[in-house]
């Protein structure tokens, strides 16, 4: 059984985050399971740092739109909404080019607060990156 309240199609999603960070860098979302959520990152100009690898931050931006948008898909949006709180990223190993992909369960979910995984896998398979997110669930004018 899914563990969503909510689940809006991944065209749906994917127009919400156009024109957003998400957007610009070329993420997508691309699975929503039954208690997880894949997305995956282009690893191009837009998201390299001098090093020619995948710049950390970029996979920080894909484990917190993932953890955001699973978390909020967790509860009732007409009267609460999700907002990141604290995120960690372990980069393990550099990504030159191809795509990335991770995949976001969570950990713990409160009525207050929820902790979720991001595991970033390399195109060949191997993790790359492991990312907790902590998110604040708050009432609509609380």
């Amino acid at each position: 059984m899914a563990i969503w309240h909510d689940t809006p199609t991944l065209e749906e999603i994917n127009q919400g985050t156009a024109q957003c960070m998400p957007g610009h860098l070329g993420l997508e979302i691309t699975e929503i399971g039954e208690d997880y959520l894949e997305g995956k990152l282009p690893v191009d100009h837009r998201n390299r740092q001098p090093f020619g690898i995948l710049h950390g931050g970029a996979n920080v931006v894909l484990a917190e739109t993932l953890g955001s948008i699973g978390a909020n898909l967790l509860v009732d949006t007409s009267k609460f909404y999700c907002v990141g709180q604290e995120i960690n990223a372990n980069h393990l190993r550099p990504v030159p080019e191809g795509e990335v992909t991770g995949r976001a369960k969570p950990v713990h979910i409160g009525r207050t607060s929820q902790v979720w995984e991001i595991l970033i896998y390399a195109p060949n398979g191997k993790l790359s990156c492991i990312s907790r997110i902590t998110m604040a669930v708050v009432a609509h004018g609380g």
